[in-house]
């Protein structure tokens, strides 16, 4: 069984390394809806400066979001993502409640 498990590991990196020279396609991929900083930080009744904290970044780049000067990206969506569906999980993961 353990040998089973290490040829499907090996097949796996070679399908990623393909997948990352552009020579294979992804069998599945990942979208995340793009979030709007400032709807979800009004929804939830924070101040800039209370709602950048939550996120662990700075007030500026969240200004620079709700302004349209630049887009979250990375895990910063994902995170926005789900202080809108979820605050809950966000404000006990942050404040520990």
């Amino acid at each position: 069984m353990k040998n089973d498990l290490f040829i499907e590991l090996q097949e796996s990196i070679k399908q990623g390394g393909k997948i990352l020279k552009g020579k294979r396609k992804a069998a599945r991929e990942f979208s995340f809806d793009n979030p709007d900083p400032k709807m979800i930080r009004e929804r939830l009744g924070l101040s800039q400066n209370k709602f950048a904290k939550l996120l662990g970044i700075s007030t500026s780049t969240l200004q620079n979001w709700e302004q349209g000067r630049r887009s979250p990206d990375g895990p910063a969506v994902v995170l926005l993502n789900v202080a809108a569906k979820h605050p809950d999980a966000v404000f006990d993961t942050v404040f520990n409640r």
